[in-house]
């Protein structure tokens, strides 16, 4: 049976110099260049299968998604992450707070909506109330008055709305800029950005700096996670859409899954 290499030639070639370096090292002359290109062969399948490459039913866009990851990834990395850490050390920790608790209090309301169209009627009509308290008593959600008063944060999108009316996740995909999806939340997104308060503000300059502040906020907020994430992960790429997946379905269904 033939071999299908699943890894570039690059990759083959980097897996058979490193073996011949510990042949060499070790003194063992006597192997051959095929026995050492079977060794490297067995490595890089061996790779593949502990990383799930090019095998995961949810993932049969890869080839796509990996390049569409690579360019997120050289974004973040070469501006966004750069920006984020300039404004976590030069903006003061009270202000970032605010900040984010501004931009937090104008998510509840479609957070509301969209518990009210799952059903969840209670966590609905507590985001209502988180967000009557925050913009009034907490001076515009700079504040979060709501959480310490026992009204609980809800996360919600059209997303998961639909899949809480049973429509099913699809295929895993990377969005450019925004990152990790699924078809039908890559479908839901459009929705959930004219269900975003912040869409409808004017004038128009305003609107797009809060845009870049409220992106920075957030980025600076998981800067140390990100780090400790790039630290642990054998694969970026199978680690990050193996930890959205299942985020994902917990949040859809946190009782069995998507």
């Amino acid at each position: 049976m033939t071999r299908t290499n699943k890894f570039p030639a690059s990759s083959r070639m980097l897996a058979m110099l490193l073996l011949m370096a510990s042949v060499l090292l070790t003194g063992c002359s006597t192997v051959s260049v095929e026995k050492i290109k079977d060794k490297a062969d067995q490595t890089l399948d061996v790779l593949s299968t502990k990383t799930n490459i090019g095998k995961n039913p949810r993932d049969p866009l890869e080839g796509f998604n990996r390049a569409m990851f690579s360019f997120n990834d050289t974004v973040d990395t070469a501006v966004v992450k750069p920006v984020a850490q300039a404004y976590r050390a030069a903006t003061p920790s009270f202000v970032q707070t605010g900040i984010g608790n501004f931009f937090s209090n104008i998510g509840d309301v479609w957070n509301a909506v969209n518990n009210l169209l799952q059903g969840r009627v209670n966590d609905g009509v507590t985001d209502v109330m988180r967000f009557a308290v925050n913009t009034t008593i907490g001076i515009g959600g700079l504040i979060d008055i709501g959480s310490a008063a026992g009204m609980p944060k809800h996360n919600e999108d059209f997303g998961q709305t639909l899949g809480r009316w049973g429509v099913k996740s699809g295929p895993y995909l990377v969005l450019p800029v925004l990152g990790p999806s699924t078809v039908r939340d890559a479908l839901a997104t459009p929705v959930d950005m004219r269900g975003d308060l912040w869409y409808y503000k004017r004038p128009m300059y305003i609107k797009n700096i809060g845009s870049v502040v409220r992106l920075v906020d957030k980025r600076a907020s998981v800067l140390d996670a990100g780090s400790l994430l790039e630290e642990a992960a054998l694969d970026k790429y199978v680690f990050f859409r193996d930890a959205y997946l299942q985020r994902r379905a917990g949040q859809v269904n946190p009782d069995d899954g998507d």
